[in-house]
Parts: structure tokens; sequence; C-alpha cells
């Protein structure tokens, strides 16, 4: 039965300083390289096969960060554009309390967290998922559909995509779906890719 963990990277330096970061290359703070470490260690007993990322060293860095631990030095690590975090548009760099002051708490929450409104010049999570979703039935699921456990080290929205995908959460529900940086998420599924259990460590 194959496993499929994701990971959210560790904290990084905007997370910590409550900015837009969206495609934004920025590092892990001190506590996101704990909390990725920390994730390799309960991913520790799981015999991987490949792993994917996204080319922005935050996720990089969690996940050779989580390889360390898992003595995975040698497994193939995949890293594609399409697993980027969503490009927040106009608002990247911005702080969120002073965006949310300057065009109030229910529009900022519409860009943060709805389905298919965008930021002034960014994506939505339909236009996120629309890459994400693609890249993991083409290049990811071929992998499990061999028995194959695989690892996923991306970013809030791009893995919110792949849940929506994978548990069938719905547009309204996910606006509510928040993942916690640095804590795996653990998809078991049966020979037939059919989702058995889901969980995190």
């Amino acid at each position: 039965m194959p496993l499929l963990a994701i990971v959210r990277h560790g904290q990084s330096v905007w997370n910590l300083e409550n900015r837009f970061t969206g495609e934004t290359d920025v590092d892990l703070t001190p506590l996101g390289r704990q909390e990725a470490i920390t994730a390799g260690k309960k991913l520790a007993h799981i015999p991987f096969t490949c792993c994917f990322t996204s080319i922005l060293k935050r996720a990089i860095e969690t996940l050779d960060l989580i390889l360390q631990q898992i003595h995975g030095k040698d497994l193939p690590v995949i890293r594609d554009k399409a697993l980027d975090e969503r490009n927040y548009g106009q608002l990247q760099g911005l702080d969120k309390a002073a965006t949310a002051e300057k065009y109030g708490e229910e529009q900022v929450a519409l860009w943060r967290r709805s389905y298919s409104v965008r930021p002034p010049g960014g994506e939505s999570l339909k236009d996120t998922a629309a890459r994400v979703i693609p890249y993991y039935t083409g290049n990811i699921e071929p992998h499990l559909k061999k028995g194959e456990n695989i690892l996923i080290v991306a970013h809030g929205n791009s893995l919110r995509a792949l849940m929506m995908h994978l548990e069938h959460i719905g547009e309204d529900t996910i606006a509510t779906v928040d993942l916690p940086t640095g804590t795996p998420r653990l998809y078991t599924f049966d020979e037939k890719l059919q989702l058995q259990n889901v969980v995190y460590l």
C-alpha cells in the first residue's frame, strides 16, 4: 500500500514577519529549520523512493533537512516550478496586518483564502490548482501506482490545492483549511490508489 507524505516548508523569514511571501525566494528561520528536522524525525520510519519539491529555497532546504534525518541523501529529488507557492502579485512583501487595514479584513480574507478570487496581479488557489494537480497526476501519481512511497515538500497553497484533489475538499471548505509549517500529513492508499487514511504525524 503506497504512502504519500506532504510537508509544508518550515517557518520562513516572511512567515515570521507576517508578510505575503508568494513566489519571493526567502530563507527559513532558525525555528523553520528546527521544524524541518522534527518533521524528518517523524518520517524516519518510512522507506521513501522519491522526493518532489518546488524550486524555492525554503522548500528545498526543508527537504534537505528532512533527508538528513531519514538518511535519504541518495534519494532522487525532483524540483519543479509547478509546486511553487501561489503568486500573490502586488501583495508580495506587504505586511498582512497593514494590508488588512488598507483594504479591509474581508477583502484580504478573500484574497488569501477563497478558491477563485485573485489578489491584484497574482494567482488564485484555482490558478494554483491548475498547475499543481496536472503535475501530480502526470509525474507523482505514476510512482504511487507502482507502490512507491513519495515525499512532497512544498508550500501552503500548492499543498492546499493538492489536498483538495486528494481529499475531495470543496471550494467553500478549503477556505477554512490551513496546513501548518513543518508538519507531515500522511496519506495511505490501496493498490488502486483509493485513499484509505490520512493523518498528521
